[in-house]
């Protein structure tokens, strides 16, 4: 399957949507987003947080970039020992860039599925599958919040029915107390913390979390506060993105 996704992106490809750089008062890196890039799954979509130069035309991946291609399946049949009779089913498959997948990436699938649990509409399919297959394709930093996002516009262009959006914004508290939004992996090595939030798209409202490191109380509360202020940034992306894409004629 991995291969097939990697094949089948260079088969049909769609013009993406960027972002600028990093924006005063939000410190998100650069965003970059094509939707509908593989024929089999129903939905699709890549997502990049990076560097990039925001004058480059096609989202290409540098070494300073973190980049997911997720695809979603479904609503479709479902194995019998996996159907629920009041909802639809819903798994998810990350794999690693390289070699095969471990217990980070069995962390983070549960994670994302949480998240994606708490927003799918899945009572409107009830004994169906809906699985979401991510494929890292460049890790330069803050990856579970990238799985999240390209989650989330795949969905979306599959057309699964969702109570709201949701995104993934990660925070690192440095040995100083500074906070530093959507982190390179090398701050992330450096940091005393990092947090990573799941956020919906109606209230900002919390959906998951995952922490690691040593923080206080207030800490976490304005990484929160920071998490939720950036979000709107993210959000606004998507609705740009969507707007960009189904605007064409």
């Amino acid at each position: 399957m991995e291969g097939a996704m990697l094949a089948d992106a260079k088969i049909r490809t769609e013009s993406g949507t960027e972002s600028g750089p990093r924006v005063s008062g939000c410190s998100l890196r650069h965003f970059a987003c094509e939707q509908n890039l593989l024929s089999r799954p129903d939905g699709s979509a890549s997502f990049l947080q990076g560097k990039q130069d925001v004058h480059e035309t096609s989202p290409a991946v540098s070494p300073g970039d973190t980049s997911v291609l997720a695809g979603v399946y479904g609503p479709a049949e479902v194995k019998v020992s996996k159907e629920i009779f009041n909802k639809a089913t819903l798994e998810v498959i990350l794999r690693p860039k390289i070699g095969l997948p471990g217990v980070a990436e069995k962390s983070r699938e549960r994670l994302i599925r949480n998240t994606c649990e708490a927003v799918v509409l899945g009572t409107l399919h009830p004994r169906t599958s809906i699985t979401v297959v991510l494929q890292v394709v460049s890790d330069a930093g803050s990856l579970l919040a990238c799985c999240l996002n390209a989650s989330c516009m795949a969905l979306v262009d599959a057309g699964v029915p969702m109570r709201a959006l949701f995104c993934g914004v990660t925070c690192a508290l440095n040995s100083d107390g500074t906070l530093v939004l959507d982190p390179t992996a090398k701050q992330e090595k450096e940091a005393r913390a990092v947090l990573t939030f799941a956020l919906d798209s109606v209230e900002r409202k919390l959906l998951m979390s995952t922490t690691k490191g040593l923080y206080s109380d207030a800490e976490l509360q304005q990484c929160l506060a920071a998490a939720q202020a950036a979000s709107q940034h993210v959000f606004h992306f998507y609705r740009e993105s969507l707007q960009r894409r189904y605007s064409k004629s």
